[in-house]
């Protein structure tokens, strides 16, 4: 087991301010991402519909990897503030609305909703994964933390939580009775879910460490299609 090294308070928000810039957090996080996202849509070719901030933040920062300038090439990412909201944005900015090009990301746990949703708003009626794709919208199994974890490899995620101060407190999480023996790689997925602010933190952490052939297929799919 990895032994916990010692971070400073201070060396530590410093991280997480630097892990957050460019990107709402905060109780109102959530509407306040969605609403600046779409007054941004206006001016969009493209609109990826995303469920939340998370989300967001690991598409962006693949994209600026990849050398993608989402903005000059009009394309945002709007985050929804959740799975059932899907309907009104593609069917806002689907053929019903303002016509425009679409794609998307979910859960594996959410994907009969959005294949609902994508038929709702008159862009297709997908019935399997594949369907689905194929119309621009891909699945992460089960989520977009199991997706960095298992391309990243539990190990190395470890190394990142320490690099951030918080191998503390992950290790407190894993001697909880209810995670004490289980996989590592599962107690991680707990540990980055939990709490809004590491949650998006990691996203864009995790991302950025990921080297270029490890890139999980949704998102690597997704961010060369948009």
């Amino acid at each position: 087991m990895r032994p916990v090294s010692s971070i400073d308070i201070t060396r530590r928000r410093e991280l997480a301010s630097r892990l957050l810039q460019g990107y709402l957090h905060g109780p109102a996080a959530s509407s306040e991402a969605t609403a600046e996202a779409l007054a941004r849509a206006v001016a969009a070719e493209t609109v990826v519909v995303v469920e939340g901030i998370s989300d967001q933040i690991a598409l962006e920062t693949l994209a600026t990897r990849y050398g993608r300038d989402l903005d000059g090439e009009r394309v945002v990412v709007v985050p929804a503030g959740g799975v059932h909201a899907f309907t009104r944005y593609l069917t806002q900015f689907g053929p019903a609305g303002a016509g425009l090009r679409l794609a998307g990301l979910c859960d594996a746990g959410e994907e009969d909703v959005v294949r609902r949703s994508l038929t709702s708003a008159g862009i297709g009626s997908p019935r399997t994964r594949t369907d689905m794709e194929r119309l621009g919208f891909y699945v992460c199994v089960d989520d977009l933390e199991d997706e960095l974890i298992r391309a990243l490899g539990a190990a190395r995620v470890e190394e990142l939580v320490d690099s951030q101060g918080d191998l503390g407190s992950f290790r407190s999480l894993q001697g909880q009775p209810e995670w004490r023996g289980r996989p590592v790689a599962a107690q991680l997925r707990r540990f980055l879910g939990s709490g809004a602010s590491r949650k998006l933190r990691y996203a864009r952490l995790l991302a950025a460490s990921l080297e270029s052939d490890r890139v999980p297929y949704p998102l690597h799919a997704l961010v060369s299609r948009a």
